[in-house]
Parts: C-alpha cells; structure tokens; sequence
C-alpha cells in the first residue's frame, strides 16, 4: 500500500506535537469515500489544534485540518463515483475524525457535498469553514424573515475570516454593511468587501438598560459576551442575530424583554453538525453569491503542508488577514 503526506497532531509532555509524516490508509479512521485531497484552508480552529493553545483535537495521532476538497478515488457509497468532485467540511474532520491536512481522506457518505458548478476545488477551500459559517448566518437569518430593506445589518469581529465573508456575501446580497473592528488598518480592507460603514469597539455605548435605541435591523455576532449582549438591546424589531462566535466570551447577560416586546430573533450557527440537505442549500447560495474578484480579494496566501505549523502560530499571534490555502495537489 503507497504511502502520502500528512500532517498529524501527537500528544505531548506539554500540549501537542504537529509532526508531518508519511502514513498509508490503513492509519486514517473509517470511512466509505476515499478522496484524493487537493486543497484545505487554515481556520481559527486548526491553528488552535496545532498550537496546542485549544484542546482541538479528541484522539492522538490525528489528522489535522477541518476542510478539505477534492476528488474521490473510490466510493462504497452509490451516490458518489470515482472521479467525482467533492468538498468536506465540519463532522468532526480534525477533531474526532483525521481531517483535511493530507493528500488522501477517507470520511463517511453522508460528510460528503458535491462540488457546486459555479466553484471549483481551490475555490471551495477559499469559502471553507469560514464562508460557509458566513453564509449559513446568511440563509438562516433570511429563512427567519431578514431582508435587505429592513435596515443595515451589523457584522461584529468583522475583520476575521468568517466576519470577511460575512461582510461580502451580506453586501453581495443586497444588505447595507455596518463592519465593527479594533483594527484600524482593516477599515479599507472591509470597504472594499463591501461595508458601507465603519465601527470601533471603543466608540460604542454599550448602555445597561434592558433595551437601548434600536439601531440595526440585524447582525452576525463573532464575539458573544458583552458585544452580543448589546445586540439583542438594539436590534430592530423582528430583527435576527445569527451568534457564529464567542471570541470575546461565552457568557450572555441579558432579558427576554428584546425578545417579548420587540419581537428579536436570536439564532444559533452551528456549521460542524449542519443537516445535509441544508448544508448543500448554503454552499449553492455562497457559490452564487461570490465573484472572482471577491476569491482574490479573501485570499491571503498558498502554503504546502510544511508551512501549516508557522501560519497557524502566525493566525494565533493576530498576523494575518484574510483566508490562507493549503495546496494538497493543485488539482482545480
């Protein structure tokens, strides 16, 4: 049996050791689709899995990385052919299960999202977890009633890479963008994604009473803790929150009154365990939705599997902006 290239995370005396190793399919976990990878992507969760600086990773030796694309090599499952393209993300990849940072996987049918037309494997690993997260807020804000003539929509952590793809798909759909970031060189960056508006943490009220002036006919919180907790006093009525992140805690401090006299909607994004059928809903609409110039503008770099451990450190010291590829076999 032919040995490939694989990143996996080791236990260690002190946290965890990422070592990049030659491994053959009989080392990865079960699975009934066998894929050729191409392309993975560096999320927020793989740099906190192979720093060690978040208990990531549930099982040693694993296989990193949360996504993946690529083509499948063989299949027990009937709905998916040799030679078919493919994307995974989320179902435990890299958690629970070994993940994407390898030239070969093998996952479960039901993980499995054929390739939309409208993208190809490099730039399904571009939206990656982040896109997806993004839009997911997006289709579930919507089914809740959202519309674009509501008001302007709020994206907090606006300049992660999750807040990045919701600023461009927001604004791609037809939304008025209010982008909040600490980072004053990201102001540019956001406006050129699509915010109409810029926000600093520093100048926002955050106010006490149960409910303040309502201000936004939505939002997509990266943050939790207080921010979220600002939210839900001054969102509109019949507004909806989508909480993607909890960056800055997970606590939650607020009344029902947002809720019982203003009608708010707070809903929950969970990209790892999304339903299949809606999964494949979002990743149509993300494929709709983006541009070529929106791909280039969110890519920051393509690294090989060597260079994951350093941009991982690089993601976690706050270094970089924008999504970071990781190139398998090249294959488009």
């Amino acid at each position: 049996m032919s040995s490939f290239k694989a990143l996996r995370i080791h236990q260690a005396d002190k946290g965890v050791d990422p070592r990049l190793e030659d491994i053959t399919l009989d080392d990865l976990a079960e699975g009934s689709v066998e894929l050729r990878c191409a392309w993975s992507g560096i999320n927020f969760k793989d740099a906190l899995g192979i720093t060690g600086k978040g208990k990531i990773a549930r099982k040693f030796p694993l296989v990193a990385g949360i996504d993946v694309s690529g083509t499948v090599e063989a299949s027990e499952d009937p709905r998916y052919k040799p030679g078919q393209k493919v994307l995974v993300t989320g179902w435990g990849l890299g958690e629970t299960h070994d993940g994407g940072f390898a030239e070969r996987a093998r996952v479960r049918g039901d993980w499995v999202v054929p390739l939309p037309d409208e993208l190809d494997l490099r730039r399904a690993m571009l939206v990656g977890t982040a896109g997806f997260t993004a839009a997911m807020a997006l289709v579930r804000m919507e089914q809740n009633g959202q519309r674009p003539d509501q008001g302007p929509v709020v994206m907090t952590g606006a300049s992660g890479g999750v807040g990045s793809f919701a600023t461009r798909l927001f604004s791609r759909a037809g939304y008025n963008v209010t982008a909040v970031t600490g980072k004053a060189d990201a102001a540019e960056y956001l406006k050129g994604l699509g915010a109409s508006a810029i926000l600093d943490p520093a100048d926002v009220d955050y106010g006490k009473r149960p409910l303040e002036k309502a201000q936004w006919a939505g939002a997509v919180d990266a943050l939790g803790s207080e921010t979220l907790t600002w939210l839900t006093r001054t969102v509109q009525p019949f507004g909806t929150i989508a909480a993607i992140g909890n960056a800055q805690g997970i606590e939650l401090n607020t009344s029902v009154l947002p809720f019982i006299l203003r009608g708010v909607s707070l809903v929950g994004i969970d990209s790892v365990y999304c339903p299949p059928s809606l999964r494949l809903q979002i990743w149509e609409r993300a494929a709709q939705l983006l541009r070529e110039e929106d791909f280039n503008a969110i890519c920051h770099s393509e690294l090989t599997l060597d260079d994951v451990p350093q941009a991982c450190a690089d993601l976690m010291d706050r270094k970089v902006r924008g999504r970071m590829l990781v190139r398998l076999s090249g294959e488009h």
